[in-house]
């Protein structure tokens, strides 16, 4: 190995094990700041260019995000997003009853827009009806961060590493839905019978709950304006148009407006977020650059990842140590390789997302969730998580890949 090769390798290993902890002791740096930091260092080593560096961000990714960002705060923003919770939740009269609810609310949410967003916006509201109503809240708050991590399975646009696979895949937005709704679907539903049954206390106590919710200001016209871009943007993604180029117009019509300041769309957009994957894409053009030949590359064939079940089990345990999103591309070099890269990239999102209910650690959602509830009074702990997440991962991640093995 060369000396440059060596130094790429330090960067690679340093940058990813500082994303995977969150932060470097001693210094001020969270994940996004060490991926830049990643990068540049990269470019200081010559493994790449400056030219050679702005090749490597996808900026598909990028602007898929940016633009889904915005059509989110602004649904935030306006409204929308607690008045449709109210109209839900206030319809459920019975524990069990709010349980469906709330996962099939943050699951359909999340399988359209950003997981994330739909956890800041529903947490909230779970942890103020329960309240009201006097349950515990826990039951319902774990189904609330794991919902959004199955729903969001369905689309490219559930989540983050779902918009970066979808640009780096090449596949279509519809052919996404086809081959994973059904496994979100099935993950829907096998939130509920867990948390039922591990919780079973809970909801063997037969009640009649009528729930309130405030829906505090609306602006009407603007809510009826996100809504009539939605669709638009839902018809866009399924007729072929490209889902970047979809997401921006979408955002950008919605920035037109009298009634909603755009500093208050901005101060929801996660800037860092688009930060890491910058960096993080330069990082690993400039190991796949430096260190991976071909012959390397070749000989991931070695590790068995044309084997669906193995690729599957081996993106889950990649995605827990060191999150999905440097997980994706961290494999990005060599998926193209494999024998059928279309349903690798499949089980890689697949994989990655549903790892995510593994323990409360495993997805940025479910520790939006914990902090949400933990600012409100309410404290999901980790045993309480995982006694949920082991089961619901173990099956779900079974049953994924059954379908993609046998089904696609």
């Amino acid at each position: 190995m060369t000396l440059m090769g060596a130094a790429a390798l330090l960067i690679l290993v340093l940058t990813y094990a500082g994303v995977a902890i969150g932060r470097i002791p001693g210094l001020r740096l969270d994940r996004a700041g060490i991926a830049l930091l990643g990068g540049a260092a990269m470019i200081a080593i010559g493994a790449l260019s400056m030219e050679d560096a702005y090749r490597a961000i996808n900026f598909d990714t990028i602007t898929l995000v940016l633009g889904m960002m915005i059509v989110v705060a602004h649904l935030k923003v306006s409204g929308a997003f607690r008045g449709l919770g109210a109209v839900a939740i206030e319809h459920a009269h019975a524990p069990f009853m709010l349980l469906v609810m709330v996962t099939l609310l943050t699951g359909v949410l999340s399988a359209f827009l950003v997981n994330d967003a739909i956890c800041l916006v529903m947490a909230p509201i779970v942890v103020h009806v329960t309240r009201v109503i006097k349950r515990n809240p826990i039951p319902y708050l774990i189904a609330t961060a794991t919902a959004s991590n199955c729903g969001s399975v369905a689309t490219i646009t559930g989540n983050p590493q779902n918009m970066v696979i979808g640009a780096l895949s090449g596949i279509s937005y519809p052919a996404f839905s086809a081959a994973l709704a059904p496994v979100a679907l099935f993950s829907l539903v096998a939130v509920v019978v867990i948390v039922r049954i591990v919780y079973r206390a809970e909801f063997a106590r037969t009640a009649q709950l009528t729930p309130e919710v405030s829906r505090g200001r609306m602006h009407k016209g603007q809510v009826l304006k996100a809504v009539v871009v939605c669709i638009g943007l839902a018809i866009a993604f399924f007729a072929g148009v490209p889902v970047a180029k979809a997401a921006l117009i979408g955002g950008a019509i919605l920035l037109l407006t009298r009634a909603i300041k755009p500093e208050r769309i901005y101060r929801e957009i996660d800037g860092p977020l688009l930060f890491m994957f910058a960096g993080l894409f330069v990082v690993v053009a400039g190991a796949e650059k430096t260190l991976l030949t071909p012959d390397i590359i070749a000989s991931a064939k070695n590790l068995g990842l044309d084997d669906v079940w193995r690729l599957s089990g081996f993106t889950a345990v990649l995605s827990n140590i060191m999150s999905n999103v440097p997980a994706v591309l961290a494999l990005r070099p060599f998926i193209p390789g494999l024998e059928n890269p279309e349903r690798a990239w499949l089980v890689v999102a697949m994989s990655s997302t549903l790892a995510g209910n593994f323990t409360l650690l495993g997805s940025v959602a479910n520790l939006i969730v914990a902090e949400q509830a933990g600012t409100a009074g309410a404290h999901l702990s980790f045993g309480a998580f995982f006694k949920v997440g082991l089961p619901l991962t173990l099956i779900t991640l079974g049953v994924g890949t059954a379908w993609l093995a046998f089904g696609f």
